[in-house]
């Protein structure tokens, strides 16, 4: 099983799957979860992704997707 910068979990699923929204989603659960420390380079880590599914591997770098 891989590792994760957090154990914070994300419900992803049956939600719009534009990255934005997905970026949104997760920068909004590090926020709650006390982790503002990671917001920056969580955004900027997924924003220089090359491919929408580079970006959901790397989003699931950082949080449990659910």
């Amino acid at each position: 099983m891989a590792t994760t910068k957090t154990n914070i979990s994300v419900q992803l699923t049956g939600t719009d799957g534009n990255i934005f929204c997905v970026i949104a989603k997760v920068r909004e659960a590090l926020r709650r979860n006390g982790r503002t420390d990671l917001i920056k380079e969580f955004t900027d880590y997924i924003t220089s992704s090359n491919s929408y599914e580079e970006a959901l591997c790397r989003v699931m770098e950082y949080v449990i997707v659910k």
